[in-house]
């Protein structure tokens, strides 16, 4: 069964803390691990911002990615596909949803990273998504970014 986790941001959140940055750091970590990520952007912008990131935030790294459109992926496909649209076939791992919705497809992946901004709109609907996971038996744990970038799991109650 998939696993939810809740990446809780702190309020009031700039650029360098945002949820483009804390998915440039979910990314390499997984990858470093050997996962294949899929982000979910909710539009081309943000798509866009993201695709940029991840070429320059972090100085003598870069993490293997591209754009996804819908189509067909070809072997060796890069470890992090960005889109608004389903993910292919290749990547079933780890899912980073930066969208206000629960993607359509996020059960065939083994985890889904739930990135939560710290605005109260963005929160409410963070909790809609959390109440759905919860009420269909998902595993879900939570994390808040500390002060200093690193994640803290929430006790789970």
């Amino acid at each position: 069964m998939t696993r939810i986790d809740f990446y809780i941001l702190p309020d009031g959140a700039g650029p360098a803390e945002g949820a483009v940055m804390a998915t440039c750091k979910l990314c390499d970590k997984a990858t470093s691990a050997g996962h294949r990520v899929y982000v979910h952007a909710p539009d081309a912008a943000q798509a866009e911002e993201l695709d940029g990131a991840l070429w320059s935030f972090r100085q003598g790294s870069f993490i293997s990615h591209e754009r996804h459109h819908g189509q067909r992926i070809e072997e060796p496909s890069p470890m992090v596909l960005i889109g608004t649209s389903e993910p292919p076939d290749s990547h079933h791992g780890i899912l980073i949803n930066l969208g206000l919705e629960v993607p359509v497809s996020f059960s065939r992946f083994e985890r889904v990273l739930e990135i939560v901004e710290g605005d109260a709109a963005r929160r409410a609907k963070s909790r809609e998504r959390y109440k759905f996971y919860k009420d269909r038996g998902y595993e879900l744990n939570t994390y808040e970014q500390a002060p200093e970038g690193s994640w803290v799991q929430r006790k789970k109650t």
